[in-house]
């Protein structure tokens, strides 16, 4: 006789939850069970507000926004979370909590348990209470390192994961066309081979660490006229797809990002939002790009109240829907009511709506967050008790030992050494004066989307949650020896005059002046250096060049130091300086990493991102200018810069010889190999960074006089030397023709290897042969270098 066994069955879940069935099966089957608003409900964020005990957030009120109700909204699902940790100081593990609890309140709500992306500004680190604050990407940039960028952004997103975090707004691709624009500290340059290189890195950085990186701002908003935030700009469709569309390219293509966002701007009179040329045929249908197009914050609302191109919000709904758009950012106000009217009126076809939820449904199934053993508890509490949230607070550190090494080595790497007369390493000095208004502000490290400068200022009794050394206590930690006398001289943008006497009195009874100039991050006009924060010419703000003109006559040693958010005009301190050291906003480490290059303890090798005027009217002008950008006896306006992009010295000296090319000929689908001897010829280890430059002397076009193709740090013994091979292929020298496709012309080139693009070293002359030949986003972006 048989034992009767009793069977346990497990209910069948439904298939949209089942992960073994195929993501595109399993959103369809959830978009055909939801109703129009639950749709909808899945493309938009609300902006909100972890709690600082650990409870559920809450809306954030901006000025720009009406109030949200989330018992309101939830019985219908939500897309997205807005910055929970970005808009007030909260301990890390209470905010944690805070997620936590609202997640499982969103899963709750609404009839299928779908969890919001929580998304969060990590620009310079993650924006957060607390977290590292790293350099801002401009340092990224004159590192010329993308090993060290891709480690930083693994360990940002690492953090950002162990929270609850699953999308970060970054990096920021846009390249440099005019450096009046206050966002130039969120940029990496002003070439687009090093944003892309340095941005694609980013991307796989953070990716790896399982968050969605948002490229922005797609595209454009960098060449905004005059430099203005939120300008229209004025490009041509050569530069566009030359200059500032091929970052994009690289960072989808080869860093497997995952989100974009539209720019503000309209280019020709039409905005990025809705502009279904640049976000369906572009984007996705040429680029293949399958993710999520967000909105930058209220950019979608802008079609109608800046553009003027949507006369309601759900006119502009429709146009950012039909576009391209998917989700819209920070919070709801076009995509909700205006939205499901605009359906039932039939001046919206659902058919749009569906294209974007599926596309937003498939992130979340990537993202784990539609399978059934989803869990709202971060990685971060794995085994804490979270039924006691004081016990809580100060658990988590986003500001660990190795997160604050990784600051440092970026740090290092990105301090630029403009000039030198010989005067660094400053050795043992005894007395030094330390002048300027940088000196002893803690926060001159920081760029404005860094969580003090961004967040913390609204909060002034709140410690600020990182340590960040001053100038003077690194230059004292580094010159123990040395007496240090500081005098303020001016503020950066006060135009106090009044402090100059006794500085330069200061100066003249030391060894060895160390003026700390530069800029003040902030937000819409409260800095001089940030979004919003535009200057009307590149002199240094405020007084500051009067201080340095003084401290220059005082007859003492003048090293000037720049902690700044842009390259600014120096006047005749470019001359007269006994060095000039260039730092851009270096993040928490950024103070030690000066004072060691002063003292030598370091051996500078930052290369710079952006080219240095001479003159603080020049702008708008780049080192990519053609040779009517040149310097010419027809214009009284010299825009040759004092240092140009890529130049950076070291207290070392290398000799490059020994230029060999395998073959001065290769086909239009062919390549070129040489090889160099680089060698040290100093006394102590260094850094020299190859670039290779490419000049197109007879072009269809009009082309830059040169254009970057390839780089390489190179770490030297004294006495090393190293045999470099760099292999060309032709598609690096393709440009967009007269009939709009990029081409690769047979002809002469010149591959120019220089320190700098100003200083070329060695040059080989080669010729393309064969017909002309289209080529497309699937080209070879690089110059392949190896060291023998």
């Amino acid at each position: 006789m048989t034992a009767n066994v009793a069977v346990e069955t497990t209910p069948e879940i439904p298939l949209w939850n089942d992960p073994s069935h195929p993501v595109s099966a399993r959103v369809d089957a959830l978009i055909g069970a939801m109703t129009l608003q639950e749709k909808i409900a899945q493309l938009y964020g609300v902006w909100v507000g972890a709690s600082a005990n650990g409870g559920e957030v809450a809306p954030h009120q901006h000025d720009m926004e009406e109030a949200v109700d989330l018992d309101a909204l939830l019985p219908s699902g939500l897309g997205q979370l807005t910055r929970p940790f970005g808009t007030a100081p909260v301990d890390p593990a209470l905010g944690a909590l805070s997620l936590l609890r609202t997640q499982t309140r969103i899963t709750s709500a609404n009839r299928f348990g779908i969890p919001a992306v929580a998304h969060e500004e990590c620009l310079a680190g993650f924006a957060a209470w607390g977290a590292t604050a790293y350099p801002v990407p401009l340092s990224w940039g004159a590192t010329f390192d993308p090993d060290v960028i891709r480690r930083m952004a693994a360990a940002i997103g690492r953090d950002m994961r162990a929270v609850g975090v699953h999308q970060g707004l970054a990096p920021v691709l846009d390249v440099v066309r005019d450096a009046r624009w206050g966002r130039v500290e969120e940029t990496i340059g002003e070439d687009p081979y090093l944003v892309g290189t340095i941005g694609t890195a980013y991307v796989q950085g953070l990716e790896s660490a399982g968050i969605v990186a948002t490229l922005k701002h797609f595209v454009g908003y960098s060449a905004s006229r005059a430099g203005r935030n939120l300008a229209p700009s004025s490009v041509g469709p050569r530069e566009r797809a030359d200059v500032l569309l091929p970052p994009f390219e690289m960072a989808i293509r080869e860093g497997g990002a995952r989100s974009v966002m539209h720019a503000y701007t309209d280019i020709d009179g039409v905005p990025a939002a809705a502009d279904e040329t640049l976000l369906t045929g572009l984007l996705r249908d040429t680029w293949g790009f399958d993710g999520t197009v967000v909105a930058d914050y209220f950019g979608i609302a802008f079609l109608k109240t800046l553009h003027g191109v949507a006369g309601d919000f759900a006119d502009a709904a429709g146009a950012a829907l039909e576009a391209g758009v998917d989700i819209e950012l920070p919070t709801v106000k076009t995509f909700g009511a205006p939205l499901a009217e605009a359906v039932a009126e039939g001046r919206v076809p659902e058919a749009l709506i569906d294209r974007a939820l599926r596309r937003v449904l498939a992130q979340k199934a990537e993202l784990g967050l539609l399978d059934p053993d989803w869990s709202p508890v971060p990685p971060a509490f794995d085994g804490a008790d979270l039924d006691d949230p004081e016990a809580l607070r100060g658990k988590i550190d986003l500001d660990g030992p190795e997160n604050r090494e990784l600051a440092r080595e970026i740090a290092e790497k990105a301090v630029v050494l403009l000039s030198n007369d010989g005067t660094l390493p400053l050795g043992r000095p005894r007395r030094i004066a330390l002048v300027g208004p940088n000196a002893t502000e803690p926060s001159a490290v920081l760029g404005c989307y860094s969580f003090p400068q961004h967040v913390g200022v609204k909060y002034p009794d709140i410690p600020v949650g990182i340590e960040l050394p001053d100038l003077r206590a690194s230059l004292t930690a580094e010159f123990p020896d040395a007496e240090i006398t500081v005098v303020r001289g001016t503020g950066v943008d006060d135009g106090d005059l009044s402090g100059i006497a006794e500085a330069v009195d200061t100066a003249r009874d030391a060894d060895i002046v160390v003026v700390a100039l530069g800029d003040r991050a902030g937000l819409f006009g409260r800095g001089t250096s940030g979004e919003g924060c535009d200057a009307e010419s590149l002199a240094l703000p405020g007084a500051q060049q009067r201080l340095l003109d003084a401290l220059l006559d005082s007859g003492t040693p003048v090293v000037t130091v720049l902690l700044a958010g842009r390259p600014y005009a120096l006047g005749r301190a470019v001359e007269d300086s006994a060095a000039i050291v260039q730092s851009f906003f270096p993040g928490v480490a950024g103070t030690r990493a000066i004072a060691g290059v002063l003292s030598g303890r370091t051996n500078p090798s930052g290369r710079l991102p952006v080219s240095v005027p001479r003159t603080p009217g020049s702008q708008p002008t780049t080192y990519l200018g053609a040779p009517l950008a040149q310097a010419s006896e027809v214009s009284n306006i010299d825009p040759t810069p004092a240092f140009g992009f890529g130049h950076g010295l070291t207290y070392t000296t290398f000799a490059w010889s020994h230029l060999t090319v395998d073959a001065e000929e290769a086909p239009t689908d062919g390549e070129f190999t040489a090889s160099l001897t680089v060698r040290n010829t100093g006394e102590r280890t260094g850094t020299e960074v190859v670039q290779l430059y490419l000049h197109d002397p007879v072009a269809s076009v009009v082309q830059p006089v040169r254009r970057l193709v390839g780089y390489t740090r190179l770490d030297l013994e004294p006495g090393e030397e190293r045999r470099v091979r760099v292999t060309v292929p032709a598609d690096v020298a393709s440009f967009t023709g007269r009939d709009g496709h990029r081409i690769v012309e047979p002809g002469d080139l010149e591959l120019r290897l220089a320190a700098s693009s100003t200083d070329t070293r060695l040059t080989a002359t080669v010729t393309l042969t064969g017909p002309v030949r289209v080529v497309d986003h699937t080209r070879r972006f690089h110059a392949e270098f190896s060291v023998e």
